[in-house]
């Protein structure tokens, strides 16, 4: 028996990344037919190896990758596959639009130093994997009739790649890509300051690139404060720590930044303590801007009802809550201004509202 959803609209999300997304059945395809090893070669025992159940650090989770990408980066076909399946997935969770993120490095075997994951030398470049990445989309956009765009992702360990991330920005602006991000392990210190971050984020200011920043996730309120000082970012990924220092959560408040919140990943990555009162609880109190997002649902075994369950069930979160953090992700999407009002008008029709033109909030109709 299918479980009724916790809120059965149309729905926004912000942060999810390609990587973290891919279907148990796409990894064990790949692997077979590239021979590539994996740590077990049944779904079951895969899910057990990949999946979490309980809380790991930032940095366990984040091994969980290398388990499996061996079996997708570097290969054409794979790129583009995951890219669909994911717009896929993402329809069928009522998802009306979707950024998803993603390191074109990452997936990459050539043109890029050191290799990731181990692979040999090969011929797929990170712009070739933008390219890919872009058609997939487009097509599950053609299919599944949902708009997806994406954000290309700097790591916080690389920043030799950054550089270059921004230079794929600007080429396949508005062709998918929206924005440029800073991901990986935020508990390398002063990784926010590395050259080549603060380089990368300086072209995209003066290209007019989008930007976010992976912060305050599991690192101190300094971090939100690098990426929005230094970075210039115009949301936060996760940013739950900034509520350790009420003045900097304050002046946030005051600029209607927007927080990318993800409950059951905070949880299974330890950024957030079971028990204690979780940070989007006092974002709801607070009228703060911030949606609801899965982060990597093939890792965290999830779907984005996962987090609308937790949140409903486990904070209160009412129906209204929802259309309204949902009518936030919109206005805080990346999309140019047409879109997004094309987007806001989907959502206030399904949700029985009208834009207020005064003052921008929404009525019910």
């Amino acid at each position: 028996m299918t479980q009724t959803p916790a809120f059965d609209k149309p729905k926004v999300e912000l942060h999810v990344h390609l990587d973290g997304s891919i279907r148990m059945e796409t990894i064990l395809y790949y692997s077979k037919k590239r021979g590539v090893s994996l740590p077990a070669y049944t779904r079951e025992e895969l899910e057990k190896i990949i999946g979490m159940d309980k809380p790991l650090s930032l940095p366990g989770f984040l091994a969980k990758f290398e388990h499996y990408m061996a079996a997708i980066a570097g290969c054409r076909e794979a790129i583009k596959r995951i890219a669909y399946e994911f717009v896929e997935t993402k329809a069928k969770e009522g998802v009306v639009y979707v950024e998803v993120r993603y390191s074109p490095h990452l997936l990459a075997n050539y043109k890029v130093k050191p290799i990731p994951w181990n692979q040999a030398d090969g011929d797929l470049s990170p712009d070739e994997v933008v390219d890919l990445v872009n058609q997939g989309l487009q097509d599950g956009e053609r299919d599944f009739k949902i708009k997806v765009r994406s954000i290309l992702c700097c790591m916080r360990h690389m920043p030799e790649w950054s550089p270059e991330v921004v230079e794929l920005c600007k080429k396949y602006w508005q062709h998918t890509v929206v924005a440029i991000d800073l991901a990986g392990d935020e508990t390398i210190v002063g990784s926010s300051l590395f050259e080549g971050h603060v380089k990368a984020y300086q072209e995209a200011v003066k290209s007019g690139v989008h930007r976010t920043v992976h912060a305050g996730e599991v690192g101190p309120p300094e971090v939100v404060r690098e990426a929005v000082d230094v970075l210039k970012t115009e949301r936060v990924g996760h940013g739950y720590h900034t509520l350790e220092d009420e003045t900097l959560y304050q002046r946030l408040l005051k600029e209607n930044m927007h927080f990318e919140v993800c409950p059951w990943s905070s949880y299974l990555t330890g950024a957030w303590k079971m028990g204690t009162e979780h940070a989007v609880v006092r974002f709801k109190n607070d009228k703060a801007n911030y949606s609801l997002n899965t982060d990597d649902p093939l890792i965290f075994k999830s779907t984005l009802d996962t987090d609308y369950q937790m949140t409903k069930r486990d904070m209160g979160f009412t129906e209204e809550d929802f259309k309204t953090l949902n009518i936030n992700a919109a206005k805080s999407s990346f999309l140019p201004e047409n879109e997004k009002e094309e987007l806001l008008n989907l959502l206030y029709k399904a949700y029985g509202m009208t834009a207020s033109a005064s003052s921008g909030r929404f009525l019910r109709s």
